[in-house]
């Protein structure tokens, strides 16, 4: 029999695993004027602020993405 710590330890396994190759993709860049604009709609004072934003947002959703393919690959395939 499982216990709950052990399913809960697995799931955190594949949590860290997509934020780890989260890490290993680029970033996506803009263009001068495409930053301009969207520093103009945020308020941003100067471009650090702007890719800060970008850079947490893209770890985030990639991490996400990434335990999600994870999470049905290990409960298709690996899981008994």
């Amino acid at each position: 029999m499982k216990s709950s710590l052990d399913a809960f330890i697995s799931l955190m396994g594949i949590l860290m695993l997509g934020f780890f190759s989260a890490l290993l993709l680029p970033a996506p860049s803009f263009g001068l004027e495409v930053s301009r604009k969207l520093m103009a709609t945020f308020h941003f004072q100067d471009l650090n602020q702007l890719y800060t934003l970008v850079f947490c947002l893209w770890f985030l959703v990639l991490g996400a993405i990434e335990f999600l393919v994870l999470r049905f690959l290990y409960r298709r395939f690996i899981k008994v």
